[in-house]
């Protein structure tokens, strides 16, 4: 069977069984991050929700077991806003492999004023490209074990309008909380992108997978009390913008194909099939400024020394 013909065959409702694979999810406690993991667990592996909450970890956790039977989910305690506290949470786990990691974690801000990390970073670019970033080389060991690891990173359609500024990364001398947000959400695809170059030059087995979830609105996600809760008016009113755009259970299809998919390559783009913001997963073309060199060389570099990070994140 072509690779083409098995892609069409992707069934979303009936995903293929990973029975003895391990994946963790950053945010797994609410929004995509927790149908990802909803979905992940139904495949039969062990799901770990990485979550800074614990209660919210807990009413994810039974909700998940509520939806689907048998599943084995578990919380890890982590906060990607404190980069000290990483390489502890990672060592907690206790695993000899990790099969993939999903970087779904984010915050968004609407309005001002500026905020910060308690490491002085400003809170969403800290959060959703440094975090993850330094968080990579505490599990990369787990994923170079797994006979075929993959880090799958959920960027944003917003990113698609935004270009980075390099000299100020962190929006100190122009803070516009919408920018600011999709532009951390850019450097986060521009790592993915850059990871999976760099782990093809040093021969890895790990894979580097981008995923968006196109247009995902609570007004068409399914309830999930008390993790989620979509009243019916709610869900009336959300209607007719489902024709342009989906729930974040659909929000998530993309991450999970790009973790389970046999056929997915390393440096793919995976976002909704119609406009990029509604549908079943497919491979997108990816945009040019998510893969300039020179741009991701100076990104790599700079937050590599934001984070004084280990300059090939754990993989040599």
């Amino acid at each position: 069977m072509s690779s083409v013909s098995r892609r069409r065959t992707w069934n979303v409702h009936r995903l293929p069984p990973a029975e003895g694979r391990i994946f963790l999810i950053t945010g797994g406690n609410a929004g995509i991050g927790y149908f990802a993991a909803e979905q992940l667990a139904a495949t039969g592996a062990v799901v770990v929700l990485g979550s800074r909450d614990a209660a919210k970890a807990d009413a994810a956790m039974a909700s998940i077991r509520s939806h689907v039977a048998g599943a084995n989910v578990r919380h890890l305690q982590l906060d990607l806003a404190d980069l000290s506290s990483l390489k502890t949470a990672v060592d907690s786990l206790d695993l000899d492999h990790l099969d993939a990691v999903v970087y779904n974690a984010g915050v968004a801000l609407d309005d001002p004023p500026r905020r910060e990390t308690e490491d002085g970073h400003e809170l969403m670019f800290g959060t959703n490209h440094l975090g993850h970033f330094a968080l990579t080389q505490w599990p990369a060991p787990l994923l170079s074990a797994a006979p075929a690891g993959r880090i799958v990173t959920v960027g944003s359609f917003a990113a698609r309008s935004e270009r980075l500024d390099l000299g100020d990364l962190q929006s100190a001398r122009d803070y516009r909380p919408k920018r600011t947000y999709g532009r951390s959400k850019l450097a986060q695809m521009c790592f993915g992108f850059e990871l999976d170059r760099r782990l093809r030059g040093d021969g890895s087995t790990v894979l580097s997978v981008v995923a968006h979830p196109g247009g995902a609105l609570d007004s068409l996600t399914p309830s999930r009390p008390p993790v989620h809760v979509t009243t019916p008016g709610e869900r009336l009113r959300g209607l007719p913008t489902g024709l342009l755009v989906q729930g974040k259970d659909a929000g998530a299809w993309p991450a999970v194909r790009a973790v389970l998919d046999p056929e997915v390559r390393g440096g793919q783009l995976w976002g909704p099939r119609v406009f990029g913001l509604r549908g079943t997963p497919r491979c997108e073309t990816v945009p040019s400024h998510m893969t300039d060199p020179a741009v991701a060389a100076r990104l790599w570099a700079a937050s590599g020394e934001l984070a004084d990070t280990d300059p090939h994140l754990g993989f040599r």
